[in-house]
């Protein structure tokens, strides 16, 4: 059965164009409006998302928080003639796995997609153990961080780097290594990305003090944690 994708985008020529290539591999549910494609999010299940950030009545921005409000699961790759490195970050920040600029590889595009959808399927077999990290417990199933009463909800993509970095806690972790294993690539720009989520974890831990993510210059980070 093929993997089934939303898309959404306003430029009638390019989503033709791009839909007519990923309908070779997927299942594909075209949508030009933001508000239209979310109520199908809401009413069928979803292998992964594409979206463009300019949209009408509801941006690909908002969109993608209205997703990742419902399922922090499912994969987000922004497409987007938006170049700004603010633009890139933000979609980051959202929740987003990739950004795509235009005009951007159709064949890249498809590696990008069997990349996310073969960590979503490797990670639906793989049964995580609820953990203990300083004073937070950590639910890499669920994605979640739970400290006392407070819930904190991750995206698969943060859990899954948190979840690198508990399994090398106190030991170093090569930036190659972290890429490949997240992204399938070790790339300049996935690079910029994981330093997003690493920049976001540092927040999240930042009252406790046991618990550090360590620059070492040149080489990667260290999770440095009891």
């Amino acid at each position: 059965m093929k993997k089934k994708i939303l898309y959404v985008e306003d430029d009638n020529t390019l989503a033709f164009l791009t839909a007519d290539n990923l309908e070779l591999h997927y299942e594909v549910a075209h949508f030009a409006n933001g508000r239209e494609a979310f109520d199908a999010f809401k009413q069928q299940d979803f292998d992964l998302c594409i979206l463009d950030v300019m949209l009408p009545e509801m941006d690909g921005f908002e969109l993608a928080a209205a997703i990742r409000e419902r399922n922090v699961e499912v994969p987000i790759i922004f497409l987007s003639a938006k170049t700004l490195k603010e633009d890139r970050i933000k979609g980051l920040k959202l929740g987003a796995d990739d950004y795509l600029v235009k005009p951007y590889s159709i064949e890249e595009l498809i590696l990008k997609i069997e990349v996310f959808l073969q960590r979503s399927q490797k990670q639906a077999i793989v049964k995580n153990t609820i953990c203990t990290i300083g004073s937070f417990t950590f639910d890499p199933e669920n994605y979640a961080l739970t400290k006392g009463s407070e819930r904190i909800m991750l995206t698969e993509r943060e859990s899954a780097l948190l979840k690198l970095f508990i399994d090398n806690k106190n030991a170093i972790l090569k930036r190659e290594k972290i890429l490949t294993a997240l992204w399938g690539t070790d790339d300049y720009f996935m690079g910029r990305s994981m330093d997003v989520f690493i920049s976001r974890l540092r927040k999240i831990f930042k009252d406790d003090e046991s618990i550090r993510i360590e620059n070492i210059p040149r080489i990667g980070f260290k999770l440095v944690a009891p």
